[in-house]
């Protein structure tokens, strides 16, 4: 073989090694790129889930709290009731839950 062949094929050589190494570093780059977007996409919908779990408990809360405010309201007509109806004692019910205040305390 002569020396301008072997040339000529060692150039070759690196130049194939070359373009496959551009080839594969372009691969990677959008490898890496999809999976920057993956990310973000991932990160969003994170973003958004959590949005929407902050709202279902603030919902959750501030039912608790309409919750509290009606059993008030039913424990205040409850009382009321109490105080017109002519076979319950009022007074008596008050003592009652003073004595058991006191027990409470004492134990």
């Amino acid at each position: 073989m002569s020396t301008t062949a072997i040339v000529v094929i060692v150039i070759a050589v690196i130049v194939v090694l070359a373009v496959g190494w551009y080839i594969l570093r372009q691969r990677q780059a959008r490898q890496l790129e999809e999976r920057r977007i993956e990310a973000g996409e991932q990160r969003s919908l994170a973003d958004t889930k959590a949005r929407q779990a902050e709202q279902a408990r603030l919902a959750a809360e501030e039912q608790a709290e309409r919750a509290r405010a009606r059993e008030a309201e039913a424990e205040e007509h409850r009382r009321q009731a109490d105080e017109v109806d002519p076979d319950v004692e009022v007074e008596a019910d008050a003592d009652a839950d003073a004595e058991a205040t006191d027990e409470k305390e004492t134990v």
